[in-house]
């Protein structure tokens, strides 16, 4: 997909700008605190309905203004598809329009623009808890899968039910029925993963080798959450039903369920470093945009913030490199262009940032 128009409005420092970015790269420089990062936020909250930064409502908002607006235009297939989106938020309410249509849910606004965002905290990918690897392969279904998203969202009413009757003494035959619900949505949505872990895996393989050989071969898997091989998840659930009702929530089941990646020069115990998990973490990021790319016939976009604070100079390199040749359009934070040393044959759209202003150079 290639971002034709992107207006911001309050947006942090940004009162109000309008952006054309080129097909390829797109630089934003300039000094700490001037509002590069937060153009790269309300891309991310178009593409995901919150920012990478914390809630809309935490600070997102300009400060005195009552809400922030964003508008995009962006074509697709080569141009022959074209969409807009609008989005008004508040904090606490929003409202959204799609193609000229109103929209019910968020939901549906982050399914027509996709996007990849490898920033400072993306580490916590390898060095956090599952959360965010399971938000990452559910990312990616949502995109690619049409069916996944009924499949998630009957898990996630089932899950919650089951709990609430945990926590409040909820008779068995009750929980039952939940159970059953529970179960054949959560062996559903399991599949889905399983599928979508094997896809990814050679291309895993493929960005850990570009960017931090060093490692040896990555190696990955997927845990389910409970015990698969040795039993359903209904019968995990029943098995479970007593600590669970102790403890007032679920312990078994693919909201449980976790994303490894290892890598074969590497202990199996021995953690990755801060730069190594960064590495890693943008491996596993690239190769869901390449499986975008696989099944949808082009690359979402890809937002890197404060590239060259994040990578050393030869990591970085390989990283544009591959950028370049691929034809994705991709979004880069810095404070210096020189910093960035990027080779003369690479054209590239730059914009100057300063003090919530955006001017091309």
């Amino acid at each position: 997909m290639r971002l034709e128009q992107l207006d911001i409005a309050d947006v942090r420092s940004i009162r109000e700008v309008r952006l054309a970015p080129g097909p390829g790269l797109n630089l934003l420089i300039g000094s700490n605190g001037a509002g590069k990062t937060s153009v790269l936020e309300a891309l991310h909250l178009l593409a995901y309905g919150r920012s990478f930064r914390g809630r809309v409502r935490d600070g997102l908002i300009r400060t005195g203004a009552p809400a922030l607006q964003l508008f995009a235009r962006w074509s697709e297939q080569e141009g022959t598809r074209r969409h807009q989106v609008g989005l008004r938020h508040a904090g606490s309410e929003w409202q959204g329009r799609l193609d000229g249509a109103d929209v019910a849910q968020l939901s549906e606004l982050c399914t027509a623009l996709a996007a990849v965002t490898f920033e400072p905290g993306s580490h916590a990918l390898l060095s956090g808890g599952g959360e965010p690897r399971r938000r990452l392969l559910d990312w990616g279904l949502f995109h690619v899968e049409p069916e996944f998203l009924p499949v998630w969202r009957r898990h996630a009413r089932a899950l919650k039910q089951r709990n609430a009757l945990l926590k409040a003494g909820g008779a068995n035959a009750a929980l039952d029925v939940w159970d059953f619900e529970l179960a054949q949505a959560g062996e559903s949505l399991d599949r889905h993963r399983r599928s979508y872990v094997e896809a990814l895996e050679p291309k895993v393989e493929q960005w850990a080798h570009e960017l931090i050989p060093e490692l040896g071969a990555a190696q990955h898997g997927y845990l389910p959450g409970w015990r698969r091989e040795e039993l359903t998840l209904a019968d995990a659930l029943l098995v479970n039903r007593e600590r669970d009702r102790q403890l007032g929530h679920t312990t078994a089941g693919p909201h449980r369920a976790d994303l490894l990646l290892g890598f074969a020069a590497r202990p199996a115990r021995e953690p990755l470093s801060r730069g190594q998990s960064k590495l890693a973490a943008l491996a596993l990021l690239l190769a869901q945009a390449e499986d975008f790319r696989a099944r949808r016939g082009e690359w979402p976009l890809i937002l890197l913030d404060d590239l060259a604070s994040e990578l050393d100079r030869g990591h970085r390199h390989a990283l544009l490199t591959a950028l370049v040749a691929s034809g994705a359009q991709v979004f880069i934070t810095g404070t210096e262009l020189d910093a960035l040393e990027l080779d003369p044959a690479w054209r590239a759209t730059v914009f100057h940032v300063e003090h919530g202003a955006i001017r091309p150079a």
